[in-house]
């Protein structure tokens, strides 16, 4: 089953990689890719600050300054590329900061009457892939998403990843669980959310967060990263994240 689903992922990868798009972090909840898709000819600008909570960390802070793009003009069919610039104080890693992401997928209710969200990407596509190298960057993350939104409930997603194991560590796959929520018994503007990444290496976390919408295209993140592995990852993070669309 488990090679059965990452036949189907690289099969999709390998289709948006041979469409033209290029392959760092997609449209997300508060850690993991969301089935959320920019659209078309739309820009989101995010900054994302990841402060550790205790100074005895292997890894230091990571900051990311990502650009994603809507490139499908259809209402059923969507999907967006985007680039991120990471840097996180290391010489060695920070030498080669461009990471580029991808996904494509389709909305709920576009496929058949309650049909689920569905979405298909990689992210973590460094550009330091040299096999000799102490600091190579191609996490290269495949990964599956469906959701689904439920009334009172809110929305639940779950899928699955797994990614370069000379990079993120030998344990290179895992779960991908999240729960999202708009308030609006409080208020429109905010956002609640708690997701869960498997996997004790780099990548694996749960995270927990808010967000609040100061007006229709910027909204700010404030979370909480408790690392799977803090030997590889590092300490837990206390994050920022500032979202702009445009338009």
């Amino acid at each position: 089953m488990k090679r059965t689903i990452k036949s189907l992922i690289m099969a999709t990868a390998l289709t948006i990689a041979t469409s033209g798009i290029a392959m760092a972090t997609p449209s997300t909840q508060i850690w993991i890719p969301s089935t959320d898709i920019q659209g078309f000819k739309s820009l989101h600008l995010g900054v994302d600050n990841y402060t550790r909570t205790s100074n005895n960390s292997s890894v230091g802070n990571v900051y990311d300054l990502g650009v994603t793009a809507g490139v499908l003009p259809f209402e059923k069919i969507q999907a967006e590329v985007g680039v991120d610039y990471i840097t996180s104080g290391s010489n060695g890693y920070d030498s080669r900061p461009i990471y580029f992401n991808a996904k494509i997928g389709t909305p709920e209710g576009s496929l058949f009457e309650l049909s689920p969200a569905l979405a298909v990407g990689g992210y973590g596509f460094g550009t330091n892939g040299d096999k000799n190298s102490a600091f190579r960057t191609d996490q290269n993350i495949m990964y599956g998403l469906a959701a689904k939104t439920l009334p009172v409930v809110g929305r639940l997603s779950a899928g699955y990843y797994f990614g370069n194991d000379k990079v993120i560590g030998p344990k290179d796959d895992g779960v991908l669980l999240s729960w999202d929520r708009t308030m609006s018994e409080i208020s429109d503007k905010l956002w609640l959310a708690a997701d869960y990444q498997g996997g004790k290496n780099t990548v694996g976390a749960f995270s927990f967060g808010a967000s609040w919408a100061f007006s229709k295209n910027v909204s700010v993140i404030l979370g909480y990263d408790i690392y799977n592995d803090q030997q590889l990852a590092g300490k837990n993070t206390f994050t920022t994240q500032v979202d702009i669309n445009f338009p």
